[in-house]
């Protein structure tokens, strides 16, 4: 029997430094997707927009308490980023939230120095997966899509997510990396944008998509407001894999992280 994974992702307009109005925006949303889906991806920094203000709207639990209580009612895993205080220290944090409250973190390792990012945010200082449904999936965050070598498919990972607010002005880049990124490491890539004017007037206009292993698009999110989805398949990933294992000519490395 196939082993599937379906997925939706929301390619949003969020409200700038407005936790409340984003997650009222995304209760809206959520009503709207279709039945028997197994995993919702929300863009990068879903409640804020990508915001180097964190100071008094980053998260401390009520957005991702949100997000546990969303996955339970509607029995799907919901996965996004958010900027978050923990410690007196700001993080962009990836979680992965299932059904059964379970929360797989991960912090962006890559802050965006050309933003600031880096003055603002502690960068993560490790790859993470979460394993759902019989999937391993690596959890990206946007300025990561730069760097392949953190993303280097050494662990047999079934899909990478990369959440993103991805700018109109490199959206060519975006959606280039994010089939090159399927292609070397044969899994499925998935990218979650968003759309609109932020508080800084950077424009976005989506692009989100999702890819097989061969870099096939699956779905594919024009510039608008619009929810997209997939259907990832397992046997049809090891299928290709079997017959092209390209993987297992891949030089060998070891990853360093400071």
């Amino acid at each position: 029997m196939s082993q599937t994974l379906e997925l939706a992702a929301i390619q949003a307009n969020l409200v700038w430094e407005d936790p409340a109005a984003n997650r009222a925006y995304f209760d809206q949303k959520l009503a709207e997707i279709k039945k028997d889906v197994d995993l919702i991806v929300l863009p990068e920094m879903f409640a804020t927009g990508f915001s180097m203000n964190p100071d008094g709207i980053a998260d401390e639990g009520e957005t991702l308490n949100w997000m546990k209580s969303k996955a339970t009612d509607l029995n799907t895993a919901i996965a996004g980023s958010l900027m978050v205080k923990e410690n007196e220290l700001y993080y962009n944090r990836f979680y992965f939230v299932t059904p059964d409250g379970s929360v797989t973190l991960y912090n962006k390792r890559h802050t965006f120095t050309l933003a600031g990012e880096d003055q603002v945010y502690e960068k993560g200082t490790q790859q993470v997966f979460a394993v759902y449904k019989g999937f391993k999936i690596l959890l990206q965050v946007c300025y990561d899509l730069r760097f392949p070598v953190f993303a280097r498919n050494t662990s047999a990972y079934d899909a990478v997510i990369y959440v993103a607010n991805w700018p109109k002005k490199r959206v060519f880049a975006w959606d280039t990396l994010l089939k090159a990124r399927a292609v070397e490491n044969m899994c499925y890539c998935i990218g979650v944008n968003r759309m609109g004017l932020d508080g800084n007037t950077y424009e976005y206009n989506g692009f989100s998509g999702v890819y097989d292993s061969l870099g096939a698009t699956l779905a594919f999110a024009e510039a608008k407001e619009t929810t997209i989805y997939a259907t990832l398949d397992k046997s049809h990933l090891e299928q290709t894999r079997n017959q092209l294992n390209f993987l297992a000519d891949q030089d060998r490395f070891t990853l360093e992280l400071e």
